[in-house]
């Protein structure tokens, strides 16, 4: 099954939609700051709020590139970003860095959405034959298994975050 039909045939799990509109309802307050991103960066503004409220739970206050303070450079992969300028840094210059290095495709279709999503954290999880909790978690394509440290995998662990594909759906709606 290919990204666009199990994105088709995901649900977003009833005891979580409470909190997946109320996480919505914070990224439409602040979709200015997605869409100025987008601009200079060519990547989607709903990719941009997606990375954002995984990496770093919708904080303007740290690095999209891994949720590190913007008060210093970061210090977790990727560390030493941005690699021009003086902190403390602005959340969209930061942005704009975590995302300029990305090839931009003129069309960006779902697949190419949710490829460049589970890319951006790493594709680790196809080595356990999991859906990825970036993409799939609080939705029915995702039980559990995640990674609670940079390469060390828990097969019973179950992410807690707002997974990318519940956060689009419910940018549609789509519940």
């Amino acid at each position: 099954m290919n990204y666009k039909e199990q994105y088709i045939k995901a649900k977003i799990r009833p005891e979580f939609k409470d909190v997946v509109l109320s996480r919505i309802a914070q990224i439409l307050h602040n979709k200015n700051n997605y869409v100025i991103v987008s601009s200079k960066t060519k990547i989607p503004w709903d990719i941009v709020a997606c990375i954002h409220s995984l990496e770093s739970d919708l904080s303007f206050k740290r690095h999209l590139h891994n949720g590190d303070p913007l008060t210093s450079r970061t210090v977790n992969v990727p560390s030493g970003r941005p690699k021009t300028g003086s902190p403390p840094f602005t959340w969209i210059e930061s942005a704009i860095d975590a995302l300029g290095a990305y090839p931009k495709p003129l069309l960006w279709d779902l697949d190419l959405k949710l490829y460049f999503l589970e890319s951006y954290n790493g594709l680790g999880y196809r080595r356990h034959k999991i859906n990825s909790p970036y993409l799939w978690s609080m939705t029915d394509q995702y039980e559990k298994g995640k990674y609670v440290a940079d390469g060390c995998f828990d097969e019973n662990a179950v992410s807690k975050q707002i997974g990318a594909v519940a956060l689009m759906k419910g940018l549609e709606l789509n519940f």
